[in-house]
This record gives structure tokens, sequence and C-alpha cells, in this order.
């Protein structure tokens, strides 16, 4: 497969050309989907991705291509997203008549303009019957597609940047989400602040489950914080862990904090005299403007993804 062109989610598709017809890298194209006919980027395959690909068991199905777009399809292009500008705002004010619990989220118009799909959100079925009436009257001659969708499909298909300055996993490599939930930043040793747990979807970060079992094995051998050990320099209470370097920060009775490999500290049942600001320690470290804010609404629920994209 010679040429492959990206589409829901960022996904790459490749593309059914004839033999007697040369792409360029990045040119625009009309292609043939399940929406009707759509303008999408050729992007060359490298024949090591080439193999790998056509060894896949899970690769899409090839899209038919249709032709390669002129000056006049890239002007039509260009009104047509002007129109899908124009038809989002008209449907929010619908949407506003009718008193929807819906959020908006984007509006796409195919090529051929016999389609058009506004994608929502909503944290309960929404009855849109009569906004389906007026839209219909809105936008004579054209499907109309209104279709639900979860807050972390909505960030996937709008794009953007998260707090590691990278561009969104789920708008690139990631095609299925996996349930998390706040145990995996707590077994992490994460600060349990949704600011910095939390992505632009308003759920926990997907990347909570990419090391996790890393930290896992990382924590066998380690004391639970709070547990009296015996160190070189005597009894202490372990404060926090530093799960990647096997480092165990130790309380000692003078009211020093020291750091011991898990490997050169014993635990033992005694009552240490020493006092530790569990407030302090990563995995109650709160922010002040998270103090208010239920940590349980960040974790997956039926409205989180739909996978109706």
């Amino acid at each position: 497969m010679k040429y492959a062109v990206r589409y829901l989610k960022n996904t790459f598709y490749p593309l059914k050309v004839s033999e007697n017809v040369t792409l360029q890298d990045g040119q625009m194209v009309i292609v043939r989907t399940e929406k009707g006919e759509e303008a999408l980027k050729v992007f060359l395959v490298n024949p090591q991705i080439e193999q790998a690909w056509e060894k896949s068991k899970f690769k899409p199905e090839p899209l038919p291509f249709l032709r390669a777009m002129s000056q006049r399809d890239l002007q039509t292009l260009d009104d047509i997203k002007k129109e899908e500008v124009q038809a989002f705002y008209k449907c929010r004010e619908l949407v506003k008549q009718h008193k929807l619990v819906m959020n908006l989220s984007q509006c796409r118009i195919t090529f051929d303009r016999r389609k058009i799909t506004f994608y929502y959100t909503a944290p309960e079925r929404v009855d849109f019957r009569g906004l389906l009436k007026d839209l219909t009257q809105a936008f004579p001659r054209v499907r109309i597609d209104l279709r639900h969708i979860g807050v972390r499909d909505e960030t996937s298909i709008l794009d953007g940047v998260g707090i590691c300055g990278q561009p969104f996993c789920c708008s690139g490599f990631l095609r299925k989400f996996a349930t998390i939930n706040v145990k995996l930043a707590k077994d992490q040793g994460m600060p349990i602040a949704p600011g910095k747990i939390s992505g632009t979807c308003g759920r926990l970060l997907c990347c909570l489950t990419y090391e996790y079992s890393n930290y896992i094995d990382a924590a066998k051998g380690m004391p639970p914080i709070g547990s009296s050990v015996m160190t070189t320099d005597g009894l202490g209470k372990v404060c926090y862990l530093q799960f990647m370097s096997g480092k165990v920060a130790v309380k000692l009775e003078d009211g020093k904090t020291k750091e011991y490999d898990k490997g050169d500290i014993e635990m033992v049942d005694a009552d240490v005299n020493v006092e530790i600001d569990t407030s302090m320690t990563s995995i109650n470290n709160y922010g002040e403007d998270d103090q208010n804010i239920d940590i349980r609404q960040l974790e997956d629920d039926k409205n989180s993804s739909t996978g109706n994209i």
C-alpha cells in the first residue's frame, strides 16, 4: 500500500489507488468514506511501514481514491470550512432556543455537501426531535447527523497540546480508552490534584496507565508511608517513596529527613516517636485551588467515551 490518508481520530487509512496514478506527499485528494466524499491529505508510506502494515491484522480497510484536488476543489474546500463555522453557530443558537442540555463540539460537512454532522456532548440522553426538525429547515436537501460523543472523544477530534507539551495522545496514536481511576495516580506517588492528573477533557490523564506496571514492579519491597523502619542512622518513619530510583525518605528521631536505598532499611514493629506531616507527602498533595473538587468526578463514567465518532 503506497499511499495513506489520515481520517477519523488521525488514524492512517490505506488509500486504494490505481497503478497509473502518481501522488505527491501532502497532496490533497478526494476520497470516498462511509460519510460521503471527503477531502484528505495524502502521505507516502515508507516501504518498511508498508510491509508491517500488510502483516497487521488490525489495519483499517482501504479507502477508495476518487481524484486529486484541483484549484477549484481547493476553493470549494475553503468555502465548506466557512460553511461549517456558520452551521456550527446556527445549530448552537437552535440548541439554546430549545433549551437542550447539550454542548455542541464540532460541525463537519462532507465535500459533496450531502451530509452535515454535528458532534455534541451531554450528561444525559437528549430528546432533539424538535432541534432536528429546525435543522432540516435550516439546511434543506442535506442529510443531518446529530452524534452524541463522550468528553474524551470530543478532545480527540478537536486536537490540542497536553500539559506535557506534546499533542494529545487521543488525537494521535491512542485508539481505545482504558479505564482510569485515582488509584493509578496514588500507586505511582503522584499528587492527587485535578490540575496535575487530569487532561483537557476533564478526566484523568490517559498516560497514567502507560508506566503503571513499572511502578508496581518498582514498589515491591518498598515499605508503606508512615511505617517504622531501622536505618543505618537509627529508627525513623517513612515520609515518601521514590519508586523509580528505589529511594526511601525517612524522618529520623532527631527530626532530620534522609533518603536511603530500599535495601538498606528494615521494617520494624516499634513505636517511633516521630510525627509525619502527611499533607506534604506526594499522594496527598492537593493544590489550593483543588480543595473543593471531588476527585471522583475525574474518573471515567458512561459519558467519558462512546466511540461514536
